[in-house]
């Protein structure tokens, strides 16, 4: 008998865990946003260097006048990063060629330059002339000793407040803090988020909830595309996407604390009345006369005595079990996220409009969480996570071979990469969850979630090996997302599982599956 009996018996997966996991998701809806932010408010528009008295002019019908100013790069495209030092005006009339050019002095674009206002009005980019990627996660530390819920509602209100001040970013260095500031207490809302919806639902509910889950964050994919090709200026967009966390500050207030953490945090009374509550809310009123504090204490006896110890996140590595764990899902969540920022967060490399694209990279995921939702229900996770990643590294080789001309086929391949990618994630969250015990849990995902926020930081940046060798970029995705795929199989299943609650119950699940293969191979000799 465990806690999850308990949960059986106040009313399983009734209307509490609806509403509770209905309202924990609905952020989800603008996570999304937080997460390919970049893509928008730091979007490089088309540019060309500023010419002094003549480019405030310039429009649609005296374009080619530029001609005469701004050299044609190898593309014949206008330079982004030289002029030419005197106007060529005979340039307007000659066919566009490099012979003709080759010789002119140029200089570099000493007045800055001039943006296009067609696909962003403004960004980050034409206001300060730069880019960068600034998300960090440290929150989730401290979830295992302040509880989920109180982690949780001071993570909607730092994102909604300091993201909402993004938007009054005087300079470039107060922009990168309050980015670096407001991707902590995102970190904060997703793994806090996760941990109060597994911990209140029953076990074979898990996988289906956690899919269903993982759409909000789909859609909000959508929504980011609306939002943006509405405002097209990157201030006004960090208002829109961060002003309504103060409702979910608001409601947040509603939340159940973990009754698994209270009671290993010697706060059964709270975690009683927490039940009781969920008892009422399910409609079974009667079971808060049967669950008294000595039946909540004698279903979760072994967990209260382990939980007397202190747990650091040293604990995820001094046992055999918790050690392989670790290492093994640091590498998962690193590629996972390595693969997926790699192909999101530089959407205008494919050529086509940066807002369409937002929405098919969207839309491919309700089609791909399908498919993990049907295999991490028969298949189990650990093949679907295996699966998932290897499947996504085809893809991304195959990429490698198809000419830059094609860019549809690029594009197609390109979206069914990311499809596999955001599989993958569906399933890493989950399997995360079940496989670290309660007192632990949270420390747990923090951990190796890290290792998801060095992807995502890494990814950008291995898009400057394209000028070394245009395919050694797919090949650093592909490749680790290979080693991730053969490594996720060395996990153990967790599907149809209890969730453990001590650091214990790991070792002793892995104690049973040892001797059960002893067993199997005694008897087939």
């Amino acid at each position: 008998m465990g806690f999850a009996d308990l949960l059986d018996e106040v009313g399983g997966f009734g209307r509490f865990q609806m509403i509770h996991v209905t309202l924990l998701s609905i952020p989800g809806l603008l996570m999304a946003s937080q997460n390919l932010l970049n893509n928008f408010t730091a979007g490089v528009p088309e540019h060309h260097c500023r010419i002094p008295n003549i480019t405030a002019a310039l429009n649609e019908s005296t374009a080619a006048l530029l001609r005469a100013f701004i050299p044609l790069d190898s593309s014949l495209t206008p330079s982004r990063c030289s002029r030419y030092t005197d106007a060529q005006w005979h340039l307007i009339t000659d066919r566009p060629s490099h012979t003709n050019a080759s010789d002119l002095q140029t200089e570099a674009c000493a007045e800055g330059w001039t943006y296009d206002k067609t696909e962003f009005i403004s960004s980050i980019v034409s206001e300060v002339s730069l880019k960068v990627i600034s998300e960090s996660v440290l929150y989730s530390l401290f979830s295992c000793r302040f509880g989920r819920k109180g982690m949780l509602i001071w993570s909607y209100f730092q994102l909604a407040v300091l993201g909402t001040f993004t938007a009054l970013s005087p300079s470039y260095v107060v922009y990168c803090v309050f980015r670096f500031l407001t991707g902590m207490s995102v970190s904060g809302v997703i793994l806090n988020a996760v941990s109060l919806k597994v911990e209140w639902i029953p076990t074979k509910a898990r996988t289906l909830v956690g899919t269903i889950s993982s759409f909000f964050f789909t859609f909000g994919q959508m929504i980011l595309a609306g939002v943006a090709y509405s405002l097209k200026d990157w201030r006004k967009i960090h208002v829109a996407v961060c002003l309504p966390f103060f409702a979910f500050f608001i409601y947040s207030w509603w939340y159940s604390e973990s009754a698994r953490w209270l009671v290993l945090n010697g706060r059964s009374e709270e975690a009683l009345k927490h039940l009781h509550r969920v008892a009422k809310i399910n409609g079974k009123p009667e079971m808060t006369e049967k669950i008294t504090l000595e039946v909540l204490e004698s279903h979760m006896q072994k967990e209260v005595q382990s939980s007397k110890s202190i747990h650091t996140v040293f604990d995820l590595l001094k046992t055999p079990t918790m050690r392989k764990i670790s290492m093994c899902l640091m590498v998962v969540w690193f590629s996972t996220s390595f693969a997926y920022y790699g192909l999101a967060m530089d959407l205008q490399k494919f050529g086509v409009n940066i807002y369409l694209m937002q929405i098919i990279f969207g839309a491919v995921d309700f089609p791909a969480k399908l498919v993990a939702l049907l295999m991490l229900s028969f298949l189990g996770r650990r093949i679907t996570q295996g699966t998932c990643l290897l499947m996504s590294a085809s893809v991304i080789f195959a990429n490698i071979f198809v000419p830059k001309d094609m860019q549809i086929t690029r594009t197609a391949l390109a979206v069914l990469g990311k499809g596999f990618t955001s599989a993958s994630f569906t399933c890493i969250y989950l399997f995360t969850g079940e496989l670290y015990p309660t007192v632990i849990r949270q420390t747990g995902m923090g951990f190796v979630s890290t290792m998801a926020r060095i992807g995502s930081m890494a990814a950008p940046a291995v898009l400057i090996l394209d000028e070394i060798l245009p395919a050694l970029p797919s090949i650093v995705y592909g490749g680790s997302a290979v080693l991730a795929g053969l490594i996720a199989f060395l996990l153990p299943e967790t599907l149809d599982i209890p969730l453990p609650d001590t650091i214990e119950d790991v070792e002793e699940k892995r104690m049973r599956v040892q001797t059960a293969d002893k067993n199997i191979t005694i008897i087939h000799k």
